[in-house]
């Protein structure tokens, strides 16, 4: 029962009121004035318990019994097919029926189709692994490097100007890229993260092999790695490397991040966290708060997808003090 805003009674009040009318022979006028309510109220809740029992003290439906002026249903349907089928905009489909742009709006919202982009939306398939270490996402997130306090995305103001100066010149007055190697377990959101300085195949390689260690110090063998088609991770080194380590490598789907989407979000929460949690005064400050961020997320923070406890708690009988080295 949806009550309104500046409704008087409530559903146990009116029940009272009924009571003390029907069952208690108050006087309408002696049950309204302790109820703090007209006799005309009074009366129509009587009238109603009378008439359909309890379920008459349930509010109904300001909804008038006819509506001339509504549009028709196979009008709706026509513009939901204009709308689905045919990808017209609301004004196209105003347009085609000699009808209102508010009116085809209004209808094209009440049918959930108000936005055409949500056309384009798949059906969205979540999954968790059975097991730690069933699979682990493995992305890499690239970040300028801080020089001479923080940028632009905290000051709104820019501290170099980059110029190219032509092809086979370089690029001037730039401070470079830091690259964010992380891999999170599928199952208990374990998560392993590394500032480095470039994402070249041996670097992604020797993460990997370090990323092999710290889930093996929380009892936690790696069996898969999901990666996008990056180049690092379509190298042949990059294979030869998940051989040697007994690692099934798999890759997402072309321009489908959604598939590697725990790593995307969890890539998400770290940088509100961690890389734009606070203003650093350089690169080095901000790599030195990268660990504690990281025992912070994998220790003590609610992760609203495994029931709002940490990471840690999903490796019971797990090795719970390994280390990040």
């Amino acid at each position: 029962m949806k009550l309104h805003g500046n409704a008087a009674l409530s559903l146990k009040k009116r029940e009272l009121l009924v009571r003390r009318v029907v069952q208690e022979r108050w006087s309408l006028a002696k049950a309204a004035e302790a109820a703090e309510v007209s006799d005309r109220t009074a009366r129509k809740w009587v009238g109603r318990y009378l008439a359909d029992g309890e379920l008459g003290l349930l509010d109904r439906s300001s909804r008038p019994h006819s509506s001339p002026t509504r549009t028709p249903e196979d009008r709706v349907q026509l513009i939901t097919h204009l709308r689905c089928g045919c990808r017209m905009t609301g004004a196209e489909i105003a347009e085609t029926l000699a009808m209102p742009v508010k009116t085809v709006q209004g209808i094209l919202t009440r049918i959930g189709l108000g936005k055409l982009w949500r056309l384009d939306q798949e059906q969205i398939v979540r999954y968790e692994r059975s097991r730690p270490g069933e699979l682990v996402h493995v992305d890499v997130k690239k970040l300028g490097r801080i020089q001479g306090g923080a940028g632009h995305r905290m000051t709104g103001r820019k501290h170099y100007t980059p110029t190219t100066g032509g092809r086979r010149t370089p690029r001037q007055n730039t401070v470079g890229w830091e690259f964010c190697h992380v891999a999170i377990d599928d199952y208990s959101r374990l998560a392993y993260v590394e500032l480095l300085g470039d994402e070249k195949a041996t670097t992604a390689i020797a993460f990997l092999r370090r990323a092999v260690k710290f889930f093996a110090s929380h009892g936690i063998r790696i069996e898969r790695v999901l990666t996008d088609n990056g180049s690092p991770y379509v190298s042949f080194a990059h294979a030869l490397a998940c051989r040697q380590l007994h690692i099934k490598h798999l890759r997402t789907r072309p321009r489908r991040p959604q598939t590697n989407g725990k790593a995307e979000r969890f890539i998400r929460t770290m940088l509100a966290g961690w890389a734009y949690g606070r203003i650093y005064a350089s690169s080095r400050e901000r790599k030195d708060a990268l660990e504690p961020w990281i025992d912070f997320y994998n220790r003590q923070r609610p992760h609203g997808a495994i029931g709002h406890k940490p990471p840690i708690t999903r490796l019971r009988g797990n090795n719970l003090l390994g280390s990040y080295t």
